[in-house]
Formats: C-alpha cells, sequence, structure tokens
C-alpha cells in the first residue's frame, strides 16, 4: 500500500511541477514583471516554489538549514515569504528554474523516504492539524492553484496556451 501512495504522490508533484516549469519557460519577458493578483508573475513562482520547499520538510526548522539555502543565501534573503508583508524581491527564470530542479528532486526523495507511519502522523506545521499524507495533497493543491492564476494570465494576455501534464510527463 505504501508504495501505491508513494507512487501516487510522485506522479502528482511531478505532473504539477511540470505545469510550473511550463508556466516559467512560455513566459514572455513582457509577462514576467506583470501582475498575478497580488504579486508579479516572477514572485508568484517564487512563492509558490517556496513553499513546495517548506511543506516538503519534516518541520519548519528545516527550511534554512538545508544546503541549498546556505548556498543561495542571497537568493533566499531576508525569507519575507515568512513575514506578513507585501514582497519586494525579484527572481530571474533562470534562478526559479534552478529552484524548481531542487523542488522536484527534494520531492522525490522526500516520497522515497516516507513510510506508512510517516504518512499516518500528524504534519508538523501549525496551525495545520492534518496528516503528513494530507499535508502532501495540500502542497501539491497549492502549486495547482498558483499555476493555474499563471496559466490564465499567459493565455489571457499572451495567448500562451498550457498542455495538461498528467503521470509520465516530464519537462
Amino acid at each position: 500500500m505504501n508504495d501505491l501512495w508513494n507512487n501516487v504522490l510522485n506522479q502528482q508533484y511531478e505532473a504539477a511541477l511540470c505545469t510550473l516549469n511550463h508556466c516559467i519557460v512560455s513566459s514572455p519577458d513582457a509577462a514576467w514583471q506583470g501582475k498575478v493578483v497580488n504579486m508579479t508573475f516572477d514572485q508568484a513562482v517564487f512563492h509558490t516554489l517556496f513553499f513546495t520547499d517548506y511543506y516538503l520538510g519534516k518541520c519548519p526548522e528545516d527550511l534554512q538549514q538545508q544546503a541549498y539555502h546556505q548556498q543561495h543565501a542571497d537568493f533566499f534573503a531576508d525569507y519575507e515569504e515568512m513575514e506578513p508583508r507585501v514582497q519586494v524581491q525579484r527572481y530571474t527564470k533562470e534562478s526559479l528554474l534552478d529552484y524548481l530542479q531542487f523542488s522536484r528532486t527534494k520531492a522525490r526523495e522526500t516520497i522515497a523516504e516516507e513510510t506508512a507511519d510517516d504518512l499516518a502522523a500528524a504534519c508538523a506545521f501549525p496551525p495545520k492539524t492534518f496528516s503528513r499524507a494530507e499535508l502532501h495533497v495540500y502542497n501539491i493543491r497549492h502549486i495547482q492553484h498558483h499555476a493555474a492564476q499563471l496559466i490564465m494570465r499567459l493565455r489571457m494576455d499572451y495567448q500562451v496556451d498550457t498542455p495538461w501534464f498528467g503521470s509520465g510527463w516530464r519537462s
């Protein structure tokens, strides 16, 4: 049973991250600094990847301890995502594509290590009160939510179509 759930989670993370990857690479330069709800396109991509990374951890304290974060300290700056304030930092496509690859690898490695007991246990991200398994579903839904906002902006303003990414996709 655990192999089944791990496979499902891996495929759904991959499909969601493929969709986000498509948004990044398909974004015209004019869209990159454009508004997507209350952020710019690049900030919305960063926000999505940041919380993907965050919720893939075992607990909130793991985030800043990762080698990737320490090696890219300027990229994360003062962790403005963790504060209730307007984002100001800007990001390049290249830096976000690199972060996406990190997140993709982290998702595969994290899911591979999850046991049935891990997935059934309460998640360690207050105030969330659901299981670690549901946290993964929540995380995938978050990626999809923001990818949909980006897709809508690309389609409405730049006539960029987005294919459906499902099981077995890799981009």
